[in-house]
C-alpha cells in the first residue's frame, strides 16, 4: 500500500516518451511517488537540446520543465544489449508510456501485445498525434500542426489577422493530462480485477484538441458553421474581453445580468443596464460593438489599476494582462506558492504541481536527470518509489 506521502509509491513507470506530452504525464505521476525510469536513446530526449535558455543546472530549461523526479537510463534499441535492457525495464513496470509513431514499438517487440504476453498486469499508454489508424500513423504529431489541423488556430487571433497558435504547446500539455487520467483509470480497473489485468490506454493530440474546443465545437455542431476568430472576445458572452483604459488594457469578464448591472454602476453607466440593446446577454452579444464603445469611452478616464481596483471591490471579474513574472508574483501574493525548489546538485527551481492533496502532497526530491545519470539497475527488483 502506498504511503500517505507518496500515493503512487510502488508504481513503476517505464517511460519511453520524449518531448512534451509523455514527459509531462510521467512527471505528474512521479510527483506523487511513482518510480519513473526515463529510457532515452544515446542522444537523449530532443528537448535536452532545446535552448537557450539553460536552467541553473546547465541543462535546457525546456527539458527541466517536464522531467523532475525521474531517473535516466540510456538504452540504444538498435543494439541487442540496449534492447534487452529496455525490455527488462518494460517487463518489470506497472506502466509503460510511449509516444513513438504507430508501429515503432512493435518493431522492437515492445508494443502492447508483446509486453502484455509477459507482463499481463501492465498498463500500456500510447500517445500518438493522430491515432493509430493507417492514415493517422502517416502524420507527424507536433503540437503546432495539431493546433492548425484541429481548428484551434482558426478561432485564435484577431478577426482581420492570421490564424494564431496558443503561446505554449497547450495540446501537448492537455494530452499529457489525459494520459495521466487514462493511466490512473486503468490502474484502478487493474486493482479491481481478480487477475489484475492491465490494458491499453490510447490518447492522441487530435482527439485531445477537438475535446478541448468544448463550446466552440458544440457551436459548430449546432449550426453547421465554422466559428470565426474574435480576438479576445467571446462568441457567446459580452462584455467578456480586453478593454482599453487610459494607460493599458484590462480584462473584464461579465457572465450574467446581475454582474452587468454592477459593472454599469461602477462605470457610471446605469442607463445601459435598462437599454434593450444590453438588457440580456444575447442582446449584448448582438450589440457588442456599441457596448464596447460605450464602456471604453468611460474606461479611458482612469488607469488600468484604478479600474481593476474599483471593479474587484464590487466583486467583479477584472484584472490586468500579466507577464509571466508578474503572474508568478501575483500567485505568490495569494499564498499559492507557485514555485518550488527541487532537490539535487544543483537545486533547480520549478513550477509546482497544480494538484494539491491534503494527505498525500507532491514530492520534489529529484532534479531533472542528466542523460544516463542512473545506469545502476540493481534497484530493478525493488517495488518502492524512487
Amino acid at each position: 500500500m502506498a504511503s500517505s506521502t507518496n500515493v503512487l509509491a510502488g508504481i513503476r513507470v517505464a517511460d519511453f516518451s520524449r518531448v512534451l506530452a509523455g514527459p509531462y504525464a510521467s512527471m505528474m505521476l512521479a510527483d506523487f511517488g511513482a518510480d519513473v525510469i526515463k529510457i532515452e536513446s544515446p542522444v537523449g530526449d530532443e528537448t535536452r537540446a532545446w535552448s537557450p535558455p539553460l536552467g541553473a543546472d546547465g541543462q535546457s530549461a525546456y527539458f527541466g520543465s517536464v522531467n523532475r523526479n525521474k531517473r535516466s537510463v540510456v538504452c540504444d534499441l538498435s543494439t541487442e544489449a540496449g534492447l534487452a535492457h529496455a525490455t527488462e525495464l518494460a517487463l518489470t513496470a506497472d506502466v509503460i508510456l510511449e509516444n513513438f509513431r504507430p508501429g515503432v514499438m512493435q518493431k522492437f517487440g515492445l508494443d502492447f501485445e508483446s509486453v502484455r504476453a509477459a507482463n499481463p498486469g501492465a498498463v500500456y499508454c500510447s500517445i500518438t498525434g493522430f491515432g493509430s489508424s493507417e492514415a493517422g500513423a502517416k502524420l507527424a504529431g507536433y503540437d503546432l500542426l495539431v493546433q492548425a489541423m484541429s481548428g484551434l488556430m482558426s478561432i485564435t487571433g484577431q478577426p482581420d489577422g492570421e490564424p494564431t497558435k496558443v503561446g505554449v504547446a497547450l495540446i501537448d500539455v492537455l494530452c499529457g493530462q489525459n494520459a495521466v487520467a487514462g493511466i490512473l483509470l486503468a490502474l484502478r480497473a487493474r486493482d479491481a480485477h481478480p487477475q489484475g489485468h492491465g490494458q491499453l490506454v490510447e490518447v492522441d493530440l487530435m482527439s485531445t484538441a477537438l475535446s478541448s474546443l468544448v463550446n466552440q465545437a458544440a457551436n459548430s455542431l449546432a449550426t453547421g458553421l465554422a466559428p470565426a476568430r474574435l480576438g479576445n472576445a467571446h462568441p457567446s458572452i459580452s462584455p467578456y474581453e480586453l478593454y482599453s483604459t487610459s494607460d493599458k488594457s484590462i480584462i473584464i469578464a461579465i457572465g450574467n445580468d446581475k454582474h452587468f448591472g454592477l459593472m454599469c454602476a461602477v462605470l457610471g453607466l446605469d442607463e445601459l443596464a435598462n437599454d434593450e440593446r444590453f438588457a440580456t446577454n444575447p442582446a449584448r452579444v448582438e450589440h457588442r460593438d456599441e457596448l464596447t464603445a460605450a464602456m471604453e469611452a468611460v474606461l479611458a478616464t482612469a488607469t488600468a489599476e484604478e479600474w481593476t481596483t474599483r471593479l474587484a471591490a464590487a466583486g467583479l471579474p477584472a484584472g490586468p494582462v500579466n507577464t509571466i513574472p508578474e503572474a508568478i508574483a501575483f500567485a505568490e501574493s495569494l499564498g499559492l506558492d507557485p514555485t518550488v525548489v527541487v532537490s539535487g546538485s544543483p537545486e533547480t527551481k520549478s513550477i509546482r504541481s497544480p494538484i494539491r492533496l491534503s494527505e498525500s502532497p507532491a514530492r520534489y526530491d529529484l532534479s531533472p536527470p542528466r542523460l544516463g545519470e542512473h545506469p545502476d539497475t540493481t534497484w530493478l527488483n525493488a517495488r518502492t518509489g524512487a
